[in-house]
C-alpha cells in the first residue's frame, strides 16, 4: 500500500496562497472569496485523487482554482471589464492609489501575462511549480514573466506620464 500524503494537512498557508491568486485573476471581493470556497469544497471532494509525483499539493490546487475562474468568468460572461474608478483620487491614501492603477493596467494586459503574474506574486509559485503547471520550462517562465512585468511597468509609467493616477508610486519587481 502506498501512503499518500494529505494535500490539505496544513490548510490555512494553502488557502491564503490560492485566495490571493484568485483575487490576482478575478478581483478582490465576495466573488473572490467564493471562487476559493469553491476550490477547498472540489479539494475536499477530490483530495483522493492528488498524486505527490506530479507536484506540490499548491500546484494542485491551483490547477483547480484555474477551473474554477474559468468557471466563474463563463457564468458572468465577461473576460475582465475594468475595475471602478475611484471617486477622488486624492482623498485615497497612495497604496490604495497604486492598487488601483495596478488593477487597471493589470485588465489591459493580454490573458497569458495576467496568468504569470497571478501565479507569481498572487499564489507565490516559483517559476519552476509555474513551468510544471503551464507545461513549459523554467527559464522560458522567467523570461515570460520577466516581459510581462516590463509591459506592466511601462504601461503603469504611461498612465503616470498621462496624469491619469495621482501620487503613483514607483513600480518594483513585485507587484502589490
Amino acid at each position: 500500500m502506498i501512503f499518500r500524503r494529505d494535500p490539505l494537512e496544513d490548510p490555512e498557508p494553502l488557502i491564503r496562497r490560492v485566495g490571493a491568486y484568485v483575487a490576482y485573476r478575478i478581483g478582490q471581493g465576495a466573488e473572490a472569496e467564493d471562487v476559493t470556497s469553491d476550490v477547498f469544497e472540489r479539494a475536499l471532494r477530490y483530495r483522493k485523487s492528488y498524486d505527490p509525483s506530479r507536484g506540490e499539493p499548491v500546484a494542485w490546487l491551483i490547477g483547480i482554482a484555474r477551473r474554477c475562474i474559468e468557471d466563474t468568468l463563463r457564468a458572468r460572461q465577461t473576460l475582465m471589464s475594468e475595475p471602478p474608478e475611484a471617486a477622488d483620487p486624492s482623498d485615497l491614501e497612495d497604496e490604495t492609489v497604486r492598487r488601483l492603477a495596478l488593477a487597471r493596467q493589470l485588465a489591459h494586459l493580454d490573458v497569458g501575462d495576467r496568468e504569470l503574474i497571478a501565479l507569481r506574486y498572487g499564489a507565490d509559485l516559483t517559476a519552476r511549480q509555474i513551468g510544471e503547471l503551464l507545461g513549459m520550462q523554467k527559464n522560458a517562465v522567467e523570461v515570460a514573466l520577466h516581459r510581462a512585468l516590463a509591459r506592466l511597468r511601462a504601461q503603469l509609467a504611461d498612465e503616470h506620464e498621462r496624469g491619469e493616477t495621482k501620487r503613483l508610486g514607483a513600480v518594483g519587481d513585485e507587484p502589490v
